[in-house]
C-alpha cells in the first residue's frame, strides 16, 4: 500500500478510485467500466511506476493482478525487457565465472523471479519476439562481413577464408575445387583473380592454387583438420 501511495502522490482526480482498484486481488477489464479516459491514463501511469520498483515474486504477483488490463503490445514490451536483462545477465555471469549460470544466479542478477526466468527460457523459441530479434541480427550481416573483409585485405588469412566462405566464393566437396557463380574476385597487388578467370583454369592449375593457399594456412585451418 505504501508503494501505491507513493506512486499516486502527484496524481489528482480519481485517486481514491485507483487506490481501491489496486487493492483488489485480481483486476478484471469490467472493473474499469466506471473509469473515464483521464482516470485510465492515470491508472496506466501508476501501474508503470509501481512496476519499476517491484522485483521477484512481488513483480510477478502485480503483473498477474493487472494482466487483463494490458494490451498485447504491453505484454510484448515486458517480454522484450525480460529478454534483454536475462541475456545481459547470462553474458556477465559467464564472463565472471566461465560457466553457464543457473536460474538462481540469473534471478539474483536481474531482479526477476526464478519462475519468470524458467518460463521465459522455456517459451523463448515460440515467442514472436524471437523472430523479430533474429531479423535484427540479419540486418547486421552486411556490416559484419564488411569488418571481416577489412581484416582480410590487411593480410588476415583466417578472415580471408571466412569472407570467401560467407560470400560463397569457395566451396570444397570431396577434395574437388568448385567455384560458385558469384560476382566476387580476389585482387593480389595488380593481379585480379575473378571467378571467370578461375573457370578458365585447368583442374591441375586449380589444385596448384589450392596447394599454395594450404601452405600459408595454419595447420588447424586446413580442410579436414
Amino acid at each position: 500500500m505504501e508503494t501505491q501511495e507513493l506512486a499516486l502522490t502527484n496524481l489528482t482526480g480519481g485517486r481514491q478510485k485507483i487506490i481501491a482498484l489496486l487493492d483488489l486481488e485480481k483486476i478484471s477489464a469490467t472493473d474499469l467500466d466506471k473509469f473515464d479516459n483521464e482516470e485510465r491514463r492515470y491508472l496506466a501511469a501508476v501501474c508503470s511506476k509501481m512496476l519499476e520498483g517491484l522485483k521477484g515474486k512481488e513483480r510477478d504477483d502485480f503483473l498477474d493482478k493487472i494482466e487483463s488490463l494490458m494490451p498485447p503490445a504491453n505484454k510484448q514490451q515486458i517480454w522484450e525487457y525480460n529478454q534483454q536483462v536475462i541475456t545481459e545477465a547470462i553474458a556477465k555471469l559467464m564472463e565472471k565465472y566461465g560457466a553457464m549460470p543457473n536460474k538462481t544466479q540469473i534471478a539474483q542478477q536481474t531482479g526477476l523471479s526464478r519462475q519468470t526466468i524458467t518460463k521465459h527460457l522455456k517459451e523463448y523459441q515460440t515467442n514472436p519476439g524471437r523472430a523479430d530479434e533474429m531479423e535484427q541480427f540479419k540486418i547486421m550481416t552486411s556490416k559484419l562481413i564488411s569488418k571481416v573483409f577489412n581484416f582480410a585485405v590487411n593480410g588476415d588469412i583466417r578472415a580471408a577464408r571466412l569472407y570467401l566462405e560467407a560470400v560463397g566464393a569457395t566451396n570444397k566437396r570431396q577434395s574437388n575445387t568448385v567455384v560458385n557463380h558469384q560476382n566476387n574476385y580476389i585482387q593480389i597487388n595488380n593481379t585480379i583473380l575473378s571467378q571467370e578467370n578461375l573457370k578458365r583454369l585447368s583442374a591441375e592449375q586449380l589444385n596448384q592454387i589450392e596447394s599454395v593457399v594450404a601452405m600459408v594456412l595454419p595447420e588447424g585451418e586446413k580442410a579436414g583438420a
